[in-house]
């Protein structure tokens, strides 16, 4: 066998078992595909996920069930108003018998961090992630600890306009790789969920179809699917125009631009494919971008808040020509 042969072979094999991970997430989260999708593409692109939206529709669930799909530790964090860093990274404890200092790790040391309504907890609450989300580590007392490794943050957040909410500041937002609405299901996905199991007892029943080592490889071939010259300059220009637009006082990052860069490449992934194509960047602008960028107070004035970044980068898209 061909090394090429040997590695199509095995490109096709990953994407298999990314398939039935997409399947088995199915099986609990009804009605709500393209979340599951993206879902995934956040986890094989080594970014981090926000799902907003309203209580009981699923955000909680989908972590959970993404968690117990692939075999590694998950922790679950439920932020309220009065908690504090070190709830999250760990605490450094005197122990008498030792006489030193022992470091306690908080539940940011696991695979999975589930970090549920991130948004009811103060600004240095949520800042704590920070470290954790872009490299990798956290620095308690002077010392840096490593995370295990693949590292995933998926954080749920009510909308803003509800009380009790603290908006994440965009140095927060800037970190999460994809933000995804979860909305209510329709009436027929709905009525899957009343006629069935759906609920806890499916997700009891999930078993593991992945483990830790799979995802560590999954997110290699990512890095590996190739990406055309147009489609870097199709990037650029997208962004570009967000930085220049009248609409936005704040347009996206290099980190936003390298977002979607990746987010495509995860994409194609899960379509089969070893290259990417147009089809894999232009659906992901919306949910890349839109969070990273923030309006000018007298557009502003003028959309439903929770709409307006995501009207305004999409009309940008639209406008940009797609390369052939």
């Amino acid at each position: 066998m061909s090394p090429e042969t040997a590695t199509a072979s095995s490109h096709k094999l990953l994407v298999n078992k990314a398939r039935e991970l997409e399947g088995s997430l199915h099986s609990v989260i009804r009605g709500k595909d393209d979340v599951v999708r993206l879902a995934l593409v956040a986890m094989l692109a080594r970014g981090h996920l926000l799902i907003e939206g309203v209580p009981g529709v699923g955000k909680t669930t989908l972590g959970q069930a993404l968690a117990r799909a692939v075999d590694c530790s998950f922790q679950r964090v439920q932020f309220t108003s009065d908690m504090l860093p070190s709830d999250v990274l760990g605490i450094s404890v005197y122990s008498a018998l030792e006489q030193r200092f022992e470091f306690k790790r908080g539940p940011v040391f696991a695979n999975v961090l589930l970090a549920d309504e991130i948004n009811r907890t103060t600004p240095k609450t949520q800042s704590a992630l920070l470290e954790a989300m872009n490299e990798g580590q956290v620095t308690v007392d002077a010392h840096s600890y490593e995370l295990p490794q693949p590292f995933l943050v998926i954080a749920t957040q009510n909308p803003v306009e509800h009380h009790g909410t603290y908006p994440l500041p965009e140095s927060q937002l800037d970190r999460f790789l994809l933000r995804v609405r979860m909305g209510y299901p329709d009436e027929r996905a709905e009525r899957e969920i009343l006629r069935s199991e759906a609920g806890a007892s499916q997700l009891e029943d999930l078993r593991p179809v992945l483990a830790a080592a799979d995802v560590l490889e999954m997110q290699e071939a990512v890095k590996k699917v190739r990406v055309d010259e147009s489609l870097v300059s199709y990037t650029i220009e997208i962004v570009r125009r967000t930085r220049h637009s009248d609409y936005l006082s704040l347009g996206v990052s290099p980190r936003g631009s390298q977002a979607l860069y990746r987010a495509a490449q995860a994409m194609a992934f899960l379509e089969g494919r070893s290259f990417a194509t147009p089809e894999d960047f232009k659906p992901l602008a919306v949910p890349t971008f839109a969070h990273r960028v923030v309006v000018n107070g007298h557009f502003a004035s003028m959309l439903k808040k929770s709409e307006q970044s995501d009207q305004v980068v999409r009309e940008i898209v639209e406008s940009v020509a797609v390369p052939v």
